[in-house]
């Protein structure tokens, strides 16, 4: 990309010359051009990285504190994705939503704070483009250890509710027992963070797909746009740069075992985004249990 600024600087110079018009105007040219294409290349290195890796992404609130957390949250799982999947997720990517193209990402993680400002109109198309394209975003209000339901009245769960009514969000429901995320990689019955509160919602199942085993969704490979809950997984998952854990979770041992099915969550979470609805597929299971000579 550089090199073919440069050789476009050079063709525009070559052609004033030519024409015999002032250098003046053609170092006018010259700077507009090094200014605009310094940017796209940026822009361009950015998405180059994004296609070409797996990058989780987190919506940044413009609170530091949360930001930095949020950012933490998702070393620490690219961590466990590394070391217990084949995913190994590069440096995690905080996403401005008026500024940055959030297409380029499967998955953003969004901790929800009441002091956040409302997203913009621009944003908000992005969001609607993102939910309807295979996108899935993790809404976090992060008070399950206050609330009993999901906007039960607390702030960060009237924010949500202030946003998400700008959003094509399906109908929703609490997550069945048959659901993809509960066996995408691990056996899970909870979805535990750093708290454990009331159900997490994903999109509800139509009527005529209430079968076990049955995808939820026809589109995006039958992944559920939107995952609404309040166990503050960012803060179960964080690691400081020496790979220590940053905020207690529970107490003693019963702690550490919370913290473990937090990080078994955020495993089949992101197995789910990448792989879909494989593992409710059940059309293939004959042959394959043919081809084990059983």
């Amino acid at each position: 990309l550089s090199a073919a600024v440069v050789m476009l600087i050079i063709d525009v110079l070559a052609t004033l010359g030519v024409s015999g018009l002032l250098m003046a105007r053609a170092s006018v040219v010259m700077l507009a051009l090094l200014i605009g294409g310094q940017a796209d290349a940026q822009d361009d290195a950015r998405a180059i990285e994004a296609a070409n890796n797996t990058v989780l992404a987190y919506i940044l609130t413009g609170d530091d504190r949360l930001d930095r957390t949020s950012r933490a949250g998702l070393i620490g799982l690219s961590a466990e994705l590394t070391r217990r999947t084949a995913i190994e997720p590069i440096a995690p990517v905080g996403v401005n939503l008026d500024r940055d193209e959030i297409s380029l990402y499967p998955f953003l993680y969004w901790p929800i704070s009441d002091a956040q400002t409302a997203p913009s109109d621009v944003a908000i198309g992005k969001l609607n483009r993102f939910i309807r394209t295979g996108g899935m975003i993790l809404f976090d209000t992060r008070d399950a250890n206050v609330s009993g339901t999901i906007g039960g009245g607390t702030k960060n769960g009237r924010k949500l509710q202030e946003i998400a009514a700008r959003l094509d969000i399906p109908q929703l429901e609490p997550v069945p027992q048959d659901h993809v995320l509960t066996r995408s990689f691990y056996l899970l019955r909870d979805f535990p963070g750093r708290h454990m509160g009331p159900p997490v919602w994903v999109e509800a199942a139509p009527p005529e797909q209430l079968q076990d085993g049955m995808p939820f969704r026809n589109l995006n490979d039958g992944v559920t746009p939107v995952l609404i809950g309040g166990n503050d997984w960012a803060s179960a998952w964080a690691i400081d740069d020496r790979g220590r854990y940053m905020f207690p979770v529970g107490r003693g041992q019963q702690g550490e075992l919370q913290r473990e099915y937090a990080q078994r969550f955020g495993v089949n979470l992101i197995m789910y985004v990448m792989t879909g609805n494989y593992k409710s597929d059940q059309v293939h299971i004959p042959s394959l249990l043919e081809r084990l000579g059983q």
